[in-house]
């Protein structure tokens, strides 16, 4: 069976970016020396899923970092062709988070990493989020884009562990009850 998961950081306020997207915030409190847990945690999942706003924010960043399949849900994106340099590597959907994650259980993909605010917030909705790693940056940016929104009812969740690094960042594992 197919599950997805969560590795995302947010501001001590909620937010993953600022109201026109600048995580400018989240950078400047990147520590190369903390081993944060993102090699650990990207070991095990086959694809990654991610939503048009995360995906066009990777792309100023440099380099493509992603060294497994990425599906961008975007139904704006979705008739667009893949730029040269990602072609094989990323794929556009219009698809529904259940649909495009039945087409890649179908593929054989097992454990998908999900990223980007809406699209968390989308398969959280529908159910398809099995655990959730959030970092916590100890600064309020007082508004943004909050890494949850509405829900169509509680999503309970266990803590499975909780640690802090040198800088303040404070980092909880969840994993959804269903």
């Amino acid at each position: 069976m197919i599950t997805g998961h969560v590795f995302i950081a947010t501001s001590l306020d909620g937010f993953i970016a600022r109201p026109d997207g600048d995580i400018g915030w989240l950078l400047e409190r990147d520590d190369p020396a903390e081993d944060h847990g993102y090699p650990s945690f990207i070991a095990d999942k086959d694809a990654i899923v991610m939503g048009r706003g995360c995906y066009e924010k990777v792309l100023t960043m440099g380099e493509w970092a992603y060294d497994r399949p990425v599906l961008v849900l975007s139904r704006q994106l979705a008739d667009k062709p893949v730029p040269e340099g990602l072609k094989g590597r990323v794929r556009f959907s219009g698809s529904t988070p259940v649909d495009a994650m039945a087409q890649l259980e179908a593929e054989g993909v097992r454990r998908v990493y999900v990223d980007g605010g809406q699209l968390v917030q989308s398969f959280l909705r529908d159910g398809l989020i099995a655990d959730l790693v959030v970092t916590t940056v100890p600064v309020l940016i007082g508004a943004g884009r909050p890494l949850f929104g509405a829900l169509p009812h509680d999503v309970s969740l266990a803590l499975e562990s909780s640690r802090h690094f040198p800088s303040g960042l404070v980092q909880s594992t969840y994993r959804v009850l269903r």
